[in-house]
């Protein structure tokens, strides 16, 4: 069928004498192929159904240093910590290969990896048989399968906007059928769930076909987000607005216990199928270890793993350093004593704690909101306020005090490692408190006599920053303070948790506020959607838009990874840094600590639900 495609694109091509059309398709399904289906002729991750061996006794007990915002994957707020236990309950029909780096597609409860036709743009899964949700009232006593007419429905609710979902722009116009019925529910205020689409399709029970309207290389990435991880219709109408307190999914854990901003407590799912573990080595030295421990294991072998929300870096560190967690992200504050360089001290190593080090793909900025009267908007002087303060930021002094060395100075929103990453790539705006200064200067921003400024008008300029109640965040108002405080602003610092500051954000109510950004998928464009005008109050945080930066973003959401579609990347970085929109601050370095009894534990950059992947062996 590939050989075929290529065939029919060079004789079209050739007629119309378009060989850039040529070549483009060719490298856009070539792309996609190989994202695909690389690994399936190998193995498959999850291998046939065994026993689950889940060991109650078997415990792991993590921390979060920040509080979900719920388990209802459609309707959370792109939440790091709400991700982590969704992929432990809801299935994907695709997944991620633990070990393999760069992040790479496998089956999850497809029984292979997708077959294509129509030049790449109609995708056939095949779904297990056999897989059951946990039971739960809503299904009235009744063992509910999992069928075609699930994903079907999960994938809907993304796109139903009475969900507001952050994800909905990664679907927006790109199934077939799809834009008419979202634009009906806008019209009508409901949408029509038992309506049929062309381009979702249940075949018979357990097959599933997607038609999209063009080529898109990322399609195979939604479909291993824990945003189209399976849900049962019965369970979100039963459940409604609470659903994110009731999450219920065919996946290796079960929620057995949840104190909002507290704790969660998860419990293997008896009904799970399981697999063995048998994962090939990504080339890294970390792999040898971690499959001599773990090759050959009935999975999971964790029976219950304990949550405990631990916004203090110091407490986190000193819970990890007593040995009630048994891993943990390195507190920053703790590096300077735990590490020398990129390795343990002699006294952590002797001790046998592992460490796992590598460059996170996030990026930490500070946002603007759009709709602030004092910050919003798009003439010469509102862009010259926002450009001051970005320029009067100083990320060296923030990775020195804040962060104890262990990130780097972002250069733009895209972070190493994951597709769309230009390392060549240079911010325009530099860190230059002085013109910073003329600038507010030369736009009516005047001192007073008390050195602060007034907004043109003369009315008072006050900046106010959100933040956590965190000793990282603590150094960083103090860095923020000293910025403005050398341009004459004043500024206000209030504290919340990171939960209450992200629902404010997400209705753009926030002044300012400066959060981490993880990679949910190994591309790019996770990274600039949230910037996208059309998704103000569902993802993005800014209520920022600009139709420079709009063409830029549906163009390169139609093009493989590569040069055609890096120069629109570089287009909306630029547009970014000519509004002034955000301020690109840092990627973080991870150090991962973990527990000597902990075994086969590798964080995967994207994909959190590490329980099911790991044992704890304790002598």
């Amino acid at each position: 069928m590939i050989s075929q495609f290529k065939r029919y694109i060079s004789r079209r091509a050739g007629r119309s004498g378009h060989n850039t059309l040529r070549r483009a398709a060719c490298r856009a399904l070539n792309t996609l192929v190989k994202t695909l289906t690389a690994c399936g002729a190998i193995y498959c991750a999850l291998l046939a159904p065994v026993q689950a061996a889940a060991d109650p006794n078997k415990v792991i007990r993590v921390a979060f240093e920040a509080a979900d915002d719920g388990f209802d994957m459609v309707r959370t707020n792109n939440n790091l910590y709400s991700s982590w236990i969704g992929y432990a309950i809801f299935e994907t029909l695709l997944t991620y290969d633990y070990l393999a780096r760069p992040a790479k597609l496998v089956p999850g409860v497809a029984e292979a990896l997708p077959e294509m036709s129509d030049e790449g743009k109609t995708y056939l899964f095949r779904i297990k048989k056999g897989v059951y949700f946990t039971p739960d009232p809503a299904f009235k006593g009744v063992k509910r399968e999992l069928t075609a007419a699930d994903f079907i429905y999960s994938i809907k609710r993304v796109l139903d906007p009475k969900n507001r979902s952050p994800q909905a722009s990664s679907f927006e116009g790109k199934i077939i059928g799809m834009s008419a019925l979202v634009d009906a529910a806008k019209k009508s205020g409901k949408f029509d769930y038992d309506k049929p689409i062309a381009g979702l399709e249940a075949v018979d029970r357990h097959t599933l076909r997607v038609r999209l309207t063009a080529l898109d290389q990322n399609f195979g990435y939604l479909m291993a987000h824990a945003t189209t991880g399976a849900v049962a219709r019965e369970v979100i109408e039963a459940y409604g607005d609470d659903t994110g307190r009731h999450p219920i999914g065919t996946g290796p854990y079960i929620l057995k216990q949840y104190v909002p901003r507290s704790k969660i407590i998860l419990e293997a799912n008896p009904d799970y199928r399981g697999y063995i573990w048998d994962f090939k080595s990504s080339g890294e030295a970390w792999d040898e270890q971690v499959i001599r421990d773990m090759k050959g294991k009935s999975m999971p072998q964790i029976g219950r793993v304990e949550v405990s929300i631990i916004e203090e870096e110091q407490t986190r560190w000193l819970t990890f350093a007593s040995g009630q967690l048994d891993f943990d992200k390195l507190a920053e504050n703790a590096s300077p004593k735990v590490l020398d360089g990129d390795k343990l001290k002699p006294e952590y190593a002797l001790k046998k704690i592992g460490l796992y080090r590598f460059v996170n793909p996030d990026v930490v900025t500070a946002i603007f909101s759009f709709k602030d009267p004092t910050t919003g908007g798009y003439t010469p002087e509102k862009i010259a306020l926002r450009r001051a303060i970005v320029m009067s930021y100083d990320v060296a002094e923030d990775i020195r005090l804040a962060r104890y060395g262990q990130a780097i100075k972002a250069q733009s929103l895209v972070p190493p490692g994951v597709a769309g990453h230009d390392p060549t790539y240079r911010s325009s705006v530099r860190y230059d408190p002085p013109l910073a200064a003329r600038l507010l200067d030369h736009y009516g921003y005047k001192r007073g006599a008390d050195g602060f400024r007034a907004m043109p008008d003369g009315k008072p300029l006050v900046i106010k920053l959100n933040s956590q109640p965190t000793s990282r965040d603590t150094a960083m108002r103090e860095i923020w303070k000293r910025s403005l405080d050398r341009l004459g602003i004043r500024s206000e610092y209030p504290i919340g948790s990171f939960a209450d500051n992200l629902k404010s954000a997400a209705n753009c109510e926030l002044m300012m506020w400066w959060l981490g950004n993880s990679a949910s998928i190994p591309d790019a464009a996770d990274f600039v959607e949230s910037y996208y005008g059309p998704n103000a109050y569902q993802g993005n945080l800014s209520c920022y838009s600009s139709p420079v930066f709009d063409e830029a973003y549906v163009k390169a959401r139609s093009l493989p990874d590569g040069p055609e579609r890096q120069k629109y990347y570089t287009t909306m970085m630029r547009q970014l840094e000519a509004d002034s929109a955000v301020v690109p601050m840092v990627w973080r370095i991870r150090n991962w600590m973990i527990q000597p009894w902990v075994k086969g534990l590798k964080k995967h950059p994207v994909m959190h639900n590490d329980w099911m992947y790991i044992d704890v062996v304790k002598h």
